[in-house]
C-alpha cells in the first residue's frame, strides 16, 4: 500500500482474500476506504448498549453481543428491495440489509451489506466507509470482475507475467530447497538478484503500458481496429469496444503496412527492419 503514493483518497475494492482487519487499518491510515466481500464465517457483534445510573468502574465494553454474519439473512427486518445496480442486468431485483456493526480485526464499526440474489445467491459485502449507500457499494465491487478479467488478458493475450530472465551466477537450489538468504552472500551477488528482480517490474510494467494503449485504441479508434481485424467473430456488435485480443490481431495484420510505409521516417519501423530477416519469413519480403 505504501507503494502506491495515492494523492487522492479512493475506494479499494479486493476480493474476499483481503478481507482483513490489518489492511483496512493501513488503508484508513492513508485516508482511503476498502471494499470487499466479507468471509462465510464472519463474525460481528453488535455496539454494547448504553449504561445507565452511576458510572461503573473500569473501562466500559467496546463489543456487544456477538453473531455470526451469515445468520442475519434469517431476520426480514431492516430489508428492502433494490433494482440490481450490477452492469449488464436488467430489470433484475435483489433483497438488500444495510448494518453497521462492530468488527474485532478492525477494531472499529463496519458498514456490512447483506445481498440476496435470484440468480447468484446470498454473499455479504464490507465497507469501511459508513456514509456510503448499499447500492453504490453492490455496484463498486460488481466491477472488480472487469479488474480480473484484465488480468487474464494481461497472462493469456499479452503475456505481461511470462517473464524468463535467468541469471547466470544465481547458485542452483534443489527443489523444495526453500529460500535464498541474500544477508549471507556478498553485494556484488545481491546487485545482480537486484537487478534480476528489476527486470522483472520492467517487463511486467511494459505489459501493463501496453494493455493501456490497446485500451485506448479499442475505445477511440473502434471502427479502425474492426476494419482492420481481418478474421471472423460469430458476433460483432456495432459500437462495443473489441477486446485486447481483436486489438492484436488487427495490429497484427497491419504490421507489415506500416514497417513498408514507414521504415524511413518512424524509429520503430527502423528498429524492427533493421534487425528481421527477410529470408526466413515470407511475409517480411513483402514488408521488405
Amino acid at each position: 500500500m505504501n507503494e502506491l503514493c495515492l494523492g487522492e483518497s479512493c475506494y479499494i475494492v479486493a476480493d474476499r482474500y483481503y478481507g482483513s482487519g490489518s489492511l483496512i487499518k493501513q488503508v484508513l491510515k492513508q485516508g482511503n476506504h476498502l471494499i470487499t466481500r466479507a468471509k462465510s464465517n464472519c463474525s460481528v457483534c453488535y455496539l454494547p448498549p448504553k449504561r445507565s445510573g452511576k458510572p461503573k468502574r473500569g473501562r466500559p465494553p467496546k463489543y456487544g453481543r456477538r453473531v455470526k454474519l451469515y445468520n442475519l439473512f434469517r431476520s426480514t427486518k431492516k430489508v428492502e428491495r433494490i433494482v440490481s445496480p450490477l452492469y449488464g442486468e436488467r430489470n433484475v431485483s435483489i433483497k438488500v440489509r444495510t448494518v453497521d456493526l462492530m468488527w474485532e480485526p478492525a477494531g472499529q464499526l463496519i458498514r456490512f451489506v447483506l445481498v440476496d440474489h435470484p440468480h447468484r445467491g446470498r454473499w455479504m459485502l464490507m465497507c469501511s466507509d459508513l456514509s456510503l449507500d448499499a447500492e453504490n457499494i453492490i455496484r463498486l465491487y460488481g466491477l472488480r470482475f472487469k479488474i480480473e478479467l484484465g488480468f487474464k488478458q494481461a497472462v493469456h493475450t499479452l503475456g505481461a507475467f511470462n517473464y524468463h530472465f535467468w541469471m547466470a551466477d544465481m547458485k542452483p537450489i534443489r527443489r523444495r530447497g526453500g529460500n535464498q538468504y541474500m544477508h549471507h552472500e556478498t553485494p556484488e551477488y545481491r546487485a545482480k538478484v537486484r537487478r534480476k528482480l528489476h527486470a522483472y517490474h520492467v517487463y511486467m510494467m511494459m505489459g501493463v503500458i501496453t494493455q493501456g494503449l490497446m485500451h485506448y485504441l479499442a475505445a477511440c479508434h473502434t471502427a479502425l481496429v474492426w476494419q482492420s481485424f481481418g478474421s471472423w467473430l460469430r458476433t460483432i456488435r456495432v459500437g462495443v469496444a473489441p477486446s485486447e485480443l481483436a486489438v492484436a490481431t488487427a495490429m497484427r495484420n497491419t504490421l507489415y503496412v506500416f514497417i513498408r510505409t514507414c521504415h524511413q521516417t518512424n524509429t520503430l519501423a527502423k528498429f524492427i527492419t533493421d534487425r528481421q530477416d527477410p529470408v526466413r519469413a515470407q511475409p517480411w519480403q513483402n514488408a521488405a
